[in-house]
């Protein structure tokens, strides 16, 4: 195996076409210059330089040797290049996981910054509700409180939000011209259900509900939010949904606040120890904060 040291140096000898102007260009001194070349020769077999004069000229080998060890090294400059940008985060992949409602409001604007911003970096994206055992522990994943995908060990989890559920009824509904109802007030209604998963959000749901001592009359089984929401627009009773599943409502339903008490549901993010030095996962929780942000903006406003 060559030296790749020795080579570099040779280069400099070839391109200066003396051993002092290699050793002034590399910051050596002229004996250790000569040394690796002479070294470098023992290693081919070859003579690469003979004197010319006061310096020294590449031999017919040498010359070979010099041209085709460019390629060499610009392949190590690359790699230089690709082991500072995993260093750093810019290289690489990063593996997120997210529910079905973030799918559709935050994630989307993420990672097209993500890819513009780090176009080296391979994201892997990945439902929360499709994962399986099968599936690595995602270095980020945005989840319910509850129902991360795997153990909370070796991550650095932060609260997102806590957002309320809302109440969509049809536009010809009563209850579409009040600001809030209460939740004991829907139990006499028809509800269309929105997770056939069985999952914490529901969970919550269901446990508000036998506080004040009723559980939802179901009529129709869907499972996802959108389609619970289509069903209520068709007139097919309501639905009640986390408040970020409320955007880009369809026309014919409105959205009501549910009050005494308000269900929630508790958002988190969590990032795993593997990329805790990573600039694109930096950015990542950075664009999901604004995002969160934003949203309470806007709910206020």
């Amino acid at each position: 195996m060559i030296d790749p040291h020795r080579l570099r140096v040779f280069r400099a000898v070839v391109a200066e076409g003396s051993i002092g102007g290699a050793a002034r260009s590399l910051g050596y001194t002229s004996s250790a210059v000569s040394q690796h070349i002479a070294a470098l020769q023992r290693e081919t077999g070859l003579t690469l330089v003979e004197r010319d004069g006061r310096g020294v000229t590449p031999t017919a080998a040498g010359r070979i040797v010099a041209e085709e060890s460019a390629a060499v090294f610009d392949q190590l400059a690359r790699i230089d290049g690709i082991v500072h940008d995993l260093r750093h985060g810019r290289a690489g992949r990063l593996s997120v996981s997210y529910f079905a409602s973030a799918s559709t409001t935050w994630i989307p604007p993420i990672v097209a910054t993500i890819t513009g911003e780090f176009p080296s970096v391979r994201l892997d994206l990945r439902l929360v509700e499709l994962a399986d055992d099968a599936h690595p522990e995602p270095d980020i994943e945005v989840y319910v409180d509850g129902a991360a995908t795997s153990d909370l060990a070796d991550y650095d989890c932060e609260h997102l939000i806590t957002e309320p559920y809302i109440a969509v009824v049809h536009a010809d509904s009563p209850l579409a011209r009040r600001e809030e109802v209460p939740l004991e007030e829907l139990s006499s209604r028809s509800w269309v259900d929105n997770d056939l998963a069985r999952g914490p959000c529901r969970q919550r749901l269901l446990d508000a509900c036998a506080a004040v001592g009723f559980s939802p009359d179901f009529t129709v089984q869907t499972q996802d939010y959108p389609t619970a929401i289509r069903f209520v627009a068709a007139g097919v009773g309501l639905t009640v949904v986390p408040e970020l599943a409320l955007v880009g409502l369809p026309d014919g339903v409105v959205g009501v606040r549910i009050v005494d008490p308000t269900p929630t549901r508790a958002i988190w993010v969590r990032r795993h120890g593997r990329v805790r030095e990573s600039h694109a996962a930096d950015r990542v929780l950075e664009l999901l904060r604004t995002a969160v942000s934003a949203g309470l903006s806007n709910s206020a406003g």
